[in-house]
């Protein structure tokens, strides 16, 4: 273990094997940090935050500050990260409003500077938030959608797994798995294409998807397609009652 000596840990913190802590940063308890994690300068973790193994905190990052909630009155909320995450210069993450559901942070994601990640999100595998994105209180985001640079998403959104948010995106309804959005307003285009063919989503399951989105673009249901992993996902990813509504389909090509 490196402990910088201008770092302050709370002498109750549990710190697993070959944690460094670098200079100024600020432990509080009750916190545990798993193995092999490296936290930068200048970083505080705040009470009841659990990380998990070979986490990168680097600089100016505030894990765990109470929400962002008036209605909040200060009881033991929590924030739990998974394993394997980046969290660059100045993301900072909030502790839940509820008991016995934290703020979750899954496993292999990359935050870049000063994301913003409110009370109550729920955050999936390999989720990438570019630059100054900010997420509302409640967002849930699936497993590798990656957010563009200052996206900015609304309390109580989903946002599907494998979706793309363009940057400066204003999200204020629920985003489609595996789609592309965009635009003033915020507009479903097409399939996030490049990403699926890079997760090995191609041939017969891709075109099984292409079919999805033209069906749900003219209204219609999936109930005749090829139940393909990506299908049943969208099935029952639709099948949650939504409290923000879906965003709607574009009539035109992104960029114009």
């Amino acid at each position: 273990m490196r402990i910088h000596p201008t770092a302050i840990i709370a002498p109750e913190a549990e710190l697993g094997e070959n944690v460094t802590v670098g200079p100024y940063t600020i432990i509080h308890s009750p916190v545990s940090i798993g193995a092999e994690t490296t936290i930068g300068p200048h970083v505080v973790i705040h009470p009841f935050v659990r990380l998990g193994y070979q986490n990168k905190i680097h600089a100016h990052v505030v894990i765990g500050d109470t929400p962002q909630d008036l209605s909040f009155n200060n009881i033991e909320t929590w924030v739990y990260i998974g394993n394997n995450n980046i969290l660059r210069e100045g993301v900072t993450i909030h502790r839940s409003t509820k008991l016995n559901h934290p703020t979750e942070i899954s496993c292999n994601c990359y935050f870049m500077a000063y994301a913003h990640v409110a009370h109550d999100c729920i955050i999936g595998h390999h989720v990438i938030l570019t630059n100054n994105v900010l997420l509302g209180g409640h967002v849930e985001v699936g497993d590798k959608a990656i957010l563009g640079g200052s996206a900015v998403v609304h309390q109580h959104c989903r946002i599907g797994a494998y979706a793309m948010v363009q940057g400066n995106g204003s999200v204020g309804q629920d985003v489609l798995p595996y789609t592309i959005v965009g635009g003033h307003p915020v507009r479903h285009y097409r399939l996030n294409t490049i990403g699926l063919r890079r997760a090995g989503i191609n041939g017969e399951r891709y075109r099984t998807l292409e079919q999805a989105f033209w069906y749900l673009r003219n209204g219609s249901d999936l109930s005749s397609l090829a139940e393909t992993p990506e299908i049943s996902y969208l099935k029952n990813w639709l099948a949650v009652k939504s409290k923000r509504g879906l965003h709607r389909f574009a009539t035109e090509k992104l960029g114009k």
